[in-house]
């Protein structure tokens, strides 16, 4: 997590400050619901959060676990000194680290997944406008890398309005799932505190209680989490790599806004590079490189050991963080694309009227030519286009074979653009439910 990947208000939520301000809150609504079933007594509960408006001392807390060498003590030995040994004595009252870390961590999880999830209806909004803005654009589309058959920037746009839709429904699932907290002290019996206590706290925090934890959350569910992520990040990746493609020289289709002073190369000024998209595809790479990491920390032993906390303190952040400046920097791409329907329709007349030999394969067929026959046709024809650059309709008008079964007017409807986007209203009205 560097700051030129960085974006304030996600990296506000893996800040120290925020970490520990949600320790704090942990400990005190436990304190709030000890209080009220009389296990602590109400004054010293209420004396803890005589300590909101404190700002915790980051390089306090550090000083301490240099000692100590365990966060959460360091963290409670400050919060004594805040207090009062004699206020804080009930603090962490039969609780056990994880409860404050597993809780605190998908606090932060849940709170980093509600600013992915602004980020994909912010991507959303800018696909939908430039779907709407391009639906007749036609452009050729491309199997192989190869030209195939017409169809339209806006499909483009909305197929991939349709893949960053699913991906949101899969940001809120995997928000429900990590949605979780424990209060359940050490291995999870919960000897030394109430579920009532963990109920609470949870309720204050915006989460569920874990229906069963050891002395952790179980890591099925982060391992879901960052799966979800990575997905996204491969959507972003998608989309990065067609633009990349649409831009190069020989294509320019579409291109990346190049803004006035903008240099593309330190030694050609000639130079409009896709760096945003390239960035983006390497970007994605590193979100996609947390799930092994979750994946793996699903089995601990036990009742817990700490082999998947080094992973998460750098995961959590990362993968995060990433993706959220990765998911704003491509609906900033979005939404300055510049899109060059000319040299689109250019691109699609390139091979001649290749593009239609489907359409005339299959009048061939409903003519009573052999599927066979009929691609054999059709393909001696093509290969002409391929090899010599003649032109597809002036071919099939002379091939007298075709002309056998197709009149010249047949041949010619068939190089109508128009039959290629007849359903891309009924398309629209699938992908975004207004068309």
């Amino acid at each position: 997590m560097i700051s030129r990947y960085s974006r304030p208000e996600m990296v506000a939520v893996w800040s120290p400050e925020t970490k520990f301000r949600i320790w704090f809150e942990i400990e005190a609504h436990a304190g709030d619901a000890m209080a009220e079933m009389g296990t602590i007594p109400r004054e010293n509960a209420q004396a803890v959060w005589a300590a909101a408006d404190t700002e915790f001392d980051v390089a306090r807390i550090d000083e301490i676990e240099a000692v100590t060498r365990h966060d959460v003590i360091a963290f409670l030995t400050h919060l004594a000194e805040i207090v009062g040994p004699d206020n804080a004595r009930f603090v962490h009252q039969g609780m056990t680290s994880s409860d404050v870390l597993d809780t605190t961590f998908n606090v932060q999880l849940t709170r980093a997944c509600d600013i992915l999830i602004a980020d994909v209806e912010a991507l959303l909004a800018a696909l939908k406008r430039r779907a709407y803005e391009h639906k007749d654009t036609v452009r050729i589309g491309r199997s192989h890398g190869i030209h195939a058959e017409p169809v339209t920037m806006g499909l483009t746009f909305a197929r991939f309005y349709a893949e960053m839709d699913r991906n949101l429904t899969r940001l809120r699932t995997a928000r429900a799932e990590i949605a979780t907290g424990a209060l359940s002290g050490a291995v999870g019996t919960f000897a030394n505190i109430d579920p009532a206590v963990e109920a609470h706290v949870c309720a204050k925090m915006g989460l569920s209680p874990e229906p069963i934890s050891t002395q952790v959350i179980p890591r099925d569910r982060h391992a879901a989490f960052f799966a979800a992520l990575a997905v996204v990040a491969s959507s972003v990746e998608n989309v990065a790599t067609e633009i990349r493609h649409m831009q190069r020289t020989e294509v320019l289709e579409a291109e990346e806004y190049f803004a006035p002073g903008q240099k593309g190369s330190s030694a050609m000024p000639h130079k409009r590079n896709p760096v945003l998209t390239e960035n983006l595809t390497g970007l994605a790479r590193l979100v996609r490189s947390t799930v092994i990491p979750a994946l793996e920390n699903v089995a601990l032993w036990h009742e817990r050991d700490i082999s998947h906390s080094s992973v998460e303190r750098m995961i959590g952040p990362d993968a995060t963080v990433t993706l959220d400046f990765a998911l704003a920097r491509l609906t900033g791409v979005i939404e300055r694309l510049v899109v060059y329907p000319d040299r689109c329709r250019a691109n699609l007349d390139r091979l001649g009227g290749l593009v239609m030999s489907q359409r005339v394969l299959l009048a061939l067929t409903q003519k009573g030519v052999s599927r066979e026959d009929a691609y054999a046709l059709v393909q001696r024809n093509a290969m002409k286009v391929w090899e010599d650059g003649a032109d597809f309709q002036t071919e099939l008008l002379a091939d007298p074979e075709v002309t056998a079964a197709l009149s010249h007017e047949e041949i010619a409807e068939k190089f109508d653009l128009g039959y290629h986007t007849k359903h891309v209203d009924t398309i629209f009205a699938r992908v975004f439910g207004d068309g």
